[in-house]
């Protein structure tokens, strides 16, 4: 394995591939892409938070009374906007606690880099596992830009959540972040396009989960 994907976990779940598939359909249309983006944020999710600490409490229950495990720690999502935001409800959905922050950033199309217009984040985001998610991690310039934020914010404990990554933006991360681990639908090797999209992703996932652009042919 190569050295920069020591921190990359690509899920094998053959509902994950089923769904990555259909998400990558140009005749997927709108609404079935955003509960694709959706479903496959909680499947992966699943995964990701099965480290996240537990802490006893005491309950009532029907019969009895006992100690029983719930999360120690409540975590943070934090979308990269606007794609982003398609994930947010499929974490969201395993733990209605978890809190939300958000990240607005939109890539100059002759530079390929990021420009940031929104940053908020809850205030005791310092305080449990921060989780940021974008469907693709391409040139990794956006996520780089995120993680740096938050990190400024004072969390530690941040991951990195995508449905596709790309063999440049896991190298980028891996140089700048050696410490976040990414979690991945689908690891994709090889060169970006000329405009910097993963050649057999998705498309622009924004796009697709508001319905400004179709992929399907005329």
């Amino acid at each position: 394995m190569e050295d920069y994907m020591k921190n990359v976990v690509e899920f094998r779940h053959p509902l994950i591939a089923h769904k990555v598939t259909h998400l990558c359909d140009v005749n997927t249309g709108s609404k079935e892409f955003s509960e694709l983006v959706r479903e496959l944020s909680m499947l992966m999710g699943y995964e990701l938070l099965k480290d996240l600490p537990l802490k006893n409490v005491h309950i009532q229950a029907p019969l009895s009374d006992f100690d029983s495990p719930v999360l120690a720690k409540d975590f943070t999502i934090v979308p990269i906007l606007r794609a982003g935001l398609g994930m947010v409800d499929g974490l969201r959905s395993l733990s209605p606690t978890a809190k939300v922050g958000h990240v607005g950033l939109y890539r100059d199309e002759e530079t390929l880099m990021p420009k940031t217009y929104y940053f908020k984040l809850p205030e005791d985001v310092t305080e449990g596992p921060v989780i940021i998610v974008d469907p693709a991690l391409a040139t990794g310039g956006s996520a780089d830009a995120a993680i740096q934020f938050i990190r400024e914010a004072g969390c530690t404990d941040i991951k990195f959540m995508c449905i596709f990554a790309s063999e440049v933006g896991v190298k980028l991360l891996a140089e700048k972040h050696p410490d976040v681990k990414i979690y991945c639908a689908k690891y994709m090797p090889g060169p970006l396009d000329e405009h910097g999209y993963i050649p057999a992703a998705a498309g622009d996932a924004g796009d697709r989960l508001n319905g400004t652009v179709s992929y399907k042919p005329r």
